[in-house]
């Protein structure tokens, strides 16, 4: 039995062996208990089967969505998926991003925290952008609509008749200002509702800094009736902070998160949130990575902009005095 015959099997291409001799070549390698050597096969293909998807939160459920769709498509294509949590930290993230060079990975999937875009492109490895953020201009992305969720969101109450509304923002380490904060600056000037910068604070992407947040703007002297936060972790603790002081939501204090993650709809009573396509995003990103590693000459980068929905659900109505 040929060497090349046996090659052909192995490599799951069968192409030009007889039917007979695949099938005796299939009960030995069963017999052998053979297992492919998948290394030694990449360094004659040059292909590892191999991406990494880089995020900043693990905890964060909204990443866990993305996750199945990243590795649903990639599974399609016989890719394997390695899960990296850069937790918010540069050296982390600079980290990783070695490592998946270093051990040849095909591409990465990333949510950046500090790199550029000129330092991710001197990495040398295909990457596609998870999120809509500046200063990417070489690389393909997929993102929700933020911006237009924002104002989606900030309209639905101000039509309740809101017109000090807060905004609790997580904590980022990107230099660039985040998308929702715009928005909601530009929102609250067009829209001639109270504009004050002690209604914005930054906290932990946590359920604690959350909690934190909404103390903050309660001590306000004028403290909002609504309040935006940048997700539903944070909303969620700003929710059991006030629950906690005895405020009433949504009779005193409305609260609108971002994500729409499973714990949203089962708060008391349910979270109103920003519904994003989580699922929808990864599998998208990674059908981006899959095409350029079969054409690097695709063209210019593809930037994929996906809706969002507003969840109207028991956590926001009139404020007080009306």
């Amino acid at each position: 039995m040929s060497k090349s015959s046996v090659s052909r099997v192995l490599a799951n291409e069968g192409v030009g062996v007889a039917e007979a001799k695949r099938k005796r070549i299939q009960r030995a390698i069963k017999q052998l208990g053979y297992v492919r050597n998948e290394l030694a096969s990449s360094l004659r293909t040059d292909r590892t089967k191999l991406v990494m998807l880089l995020i900043p939160d693990i905890t964060n459920p909204t990443w866990a969505e993305t996750a199945r769709g990243v590795q649903d498509a990639m599974d399609e294509e016989g890719y394997d998926v390695m899960f990296a949590n850069s937790d918010w930290n540069e050296r982390r993230e600079l980290a990783f991003i070695a490592k998946a060079k270093q051990n040849r990975f095909d591409g990465i999937l990333i949510n950046p925290v500090q790199i550029d875009n000129d330092a991710l492109l001197a990495a040398g490895i295909p990457a596609v952008i998870l999120g809509l953020l500046k200063g990417y201009p070489q690389f393909d992305a997929v993102g929700s609509d933020n911006y237009a969720s924002v104002n989606e969101s900030l309209g639905h109450l101000t039509s309740l008749g809101h017109r000090r509304i807060g905004l609790i923002m997580g904590m980022r380490h990107r230099k660039s200002t985040p998308t929702r904060l715009t928005a909601y600056l530009d929102f609250m000037r067009e829209s001639g509702n109270s504009l004050d910068d002690s209604l914005i604070v930054t906290v932990p992407f946590t359920q604690e800094g959350g909690g934190k947040g909404l103390k903050q703007l309660r001590e306000l002297s004028d403290p909002p009736t609504a309040v935006f936060c940048d997700n539903d972790i944070l909303a969620i603790g700003a929710f059991l902070a006030a629950r906690e002081a005895g405020v009433q939501i949504p009779g005193e204090l409305s609260i609108i998160g971002v994500d729409d993650i499973f714990a949203a709809s089962i708060t008391t009573p349910p979270l109103t949130s920003v519904s994003k396509p989580k699922y929808e995003t990864g599998r998208q990103a990674a059908r981006l990575l899959l095409e350029r590693l079969r054409d690097h000459d695709l063209g210019l980068p593809r930037k994929v902009l996906l809706p969002c929905t507003l969840k109207i659900r028991g956590t926001t109505a009139e404020p007080p005095h009306r």
